[in-house]
């Protein structure tokens, strides 16, 4: 799965918008999270650091929610994207979306130096609201199941001028 690539939407966030700690790809700190479409459902797949440790051998669930975090946002990015007519690397500046709630739970312990996949299905829930069911998996096991629903970014986020 490192040789993993897909046609991610944080690659066209402009700069400007490109310093999450999840997903911001200036963030030179960060986890610089990727998501791109598989058919219908969205993915993100992520390798944990060894800092990224709760335990000896098990990752930390704050990392598992960050990544349901950026994968929810970016998959609405993605979606909107897509409903406007435009795909990842068409020169076209995508959406941006910020989290208006995240919900996670821990189905199973997600064991360390295993890559993580995160798969998630959009539904539009209002114009400027969209919500992403997402499952963690490591290998063939579910860790996780989450939701976010992400809200348009609103202009006052950052002065553009």
């Amino acid at each position: 799965m490192d040789e993993w690539k897909v046609k991610a939407i944080q690659d066209d966030y402009p700069d400007d918008f490109a310093w999450c700690y999840g997903c911001g790809r200036l963030n030179e700190e960060g986890h610089h999270f990727r998501t791109g479409w598989q058919g219908e459902q969205t993915i993100t797949i992520y390798t944990p650091r060894p800092e990224h440790t709760a335990l000896p051998g098990f990752v930390y669930g704050g990392l598992i929610a960050s990544l349901i975090d950026c994968h929810g946002t970016g998959s609405a990015a993605l979606a909107l994207h897509r409903k406007n007519g435009h795909e990842p690397g068409d020169g076209v500046e995508p959406p941006r979306f910020v989290t208006g709630s995240l919900k996670v739970d821990f189905v199973k312990p997600t064991p360390q130096d295993v890559p993580l996949k995160a798969i998630g299905k959009v539904e539009e829930i209002h114009p400027k609201k969209w919500k992403v069911d997402a499952e963690v998996y490591a290998g063939d096991t579910l860790c996780a199941r989450g939701e976010v629903v992400a809200v348009i970014m609103p202009s006052t986020f950052l002065n553009r001028e």
